[in-house]
């Protein structure tokens, strides 16, 4: 099985991708708003076709990239039916089956941090995704949104502490830089209900961690109850000058064809040395030459009222070129997808 998992620093949010390695089908757990562009330049990369977005719950601390993706590659939006969120295509609830290629997942009810929590186990018992329940030496918070303590402790109890002892735990968040640990680790050392934790001791924990309400909270809800839908369907991160792809990397990345049919309306930037310029790949007409070590001292050349294309033999330099363009305040900026060698293999 294909599986990533990435990871948003302002709020601490694990994502993760897993995708069938034979028909290359997949889903994408947790979202973050904030980090479309960012999974959805990876999920391309990969070339996987996301048949769900899945959210643990509804949550209180980000907004969900749910409907982004959704209306991006076209996957359905899946969440607790408990959670009555709006531009769902697919609510669940405990003991149904998402089938994504050979691979799958079983939902299974855990709430106690909210009414609507589940967890995502793969179909043989190898991983969960525990989302806000069963966290790493933690669990979470039950506070407000329907918490709830005794719910929480059978939901450990019950559905995450009966997967087999290696199953590997992977949670909707960690504060500490922690990834994954396993049932057993935390059935050991769980600081809240692990060892000989009863249920009292869990109840006791929970009750005075005293925690301030999350910062983005009057935020996030309201938004999350729309599956992340924002009031003017903007696409985040959207560019309309031109076909620009971003890149896992980073980089935004054009094709030659298009740059070829639009030579007019651009400013061609080419980085290589003199000598490339002049030589066997040759050059593009009205490009004007800066080499990359000679780009900071030089971009009073660079006009900022049109689209910056940077060129080099394979785009790799060019890509650093589009890095400092766009950091030295250029905004209409892409890199040409394979530079000139990928041009002349299209003679263009």
């Amino acid at each position: 099985m294909i599986f990533r998992q990435l990871f948003d620093s302002v709020s601490s949010t694990y994502t993760y991708i897993l995708g069938c390695s034979s028909t290359f089908d997949a889903v994408v757990i947790d979202p973050v708003f904030e980090q479309h562009t960012r999974d959805t330049a990876l999920i391309r990369e990969l070339g996987l076709n996301v048949r769900y977005v899945l959210d643990t719950h509804c949550h209180a601390d980000h907004v969900t990239g749910a409907w982004l993706i959704h209306e991006a590659l076209n996957a359905q939006v899946v969440i607790s039916g408990r959670c009555t969120a709006e531009n769902v295509g697919l609510p669940v609830d405990h003991g149904d089956v998402l089938e994504f290629g050979r691979c799958s997942l079983t939902v299974r009810a855990t709430p106690g941090h909210t009414g609507g929590c589940v967890t995502y186990v793969t179909h043989n018992e190898d991983m969960a995704f525990t989302g806000d329940c069963l966290m790493i030496r933690g669990a979470g918070r039950t506070d407000f949104q329907a918490g709830d303590i005794p719910a929480m402790w059978r939901s450990i109890q019950e559905q995450i502490f009966t997967l087999p002892d290696q199953c590997l735990i992977y949670p909707g968040h960690d504060y500490f830089g922690r990834t994954v640990s396993t049932v057993l680790e935390e059935k050991k050392f769980n600081p809240r209900i692990g060892g000989d934790a009863r249920e009292e001791d869990f109840t006791g924990y929970m009750e005075n961690m005293n925690l301030p309400h999350p910062k983005k909270i009057d935020i996030a809800l309201p938004a999350n109850m729309k599956s992340g839908r924002p009031a003017d369907d903007h696409m985040p991160g959207e560019i309309t000058w031109g076909p620009v792809t971003m890149t896992f990397a980073g980089i935004p990345e054009i094709n030659p064809d298009w740059v070829a049919r639009h030579m007019d309306e651009l400013f061609i930037v080419d980085v290589r040395s003199p000598g490339e310029f002049e030589g066997d790949l040759g050059n593009l007409e009205c490009a004007h030459l800066i080499p990359l070590d000679e780009l900071r001292e030089r971009l009073s050349e660079i006009p900022l009222d049109r689209p910056v294309v940077a060129v080099c033999q394979s785009g790799k330099r060019s890509a650093m070129a589009a890095e400092i363009l766009m950091k030295s305040g250029y905004e209409q900026v892409a890199n040409l997808s394979g530079g000139l060698i990928q041009w002349s293999r299209l003679a263009l």
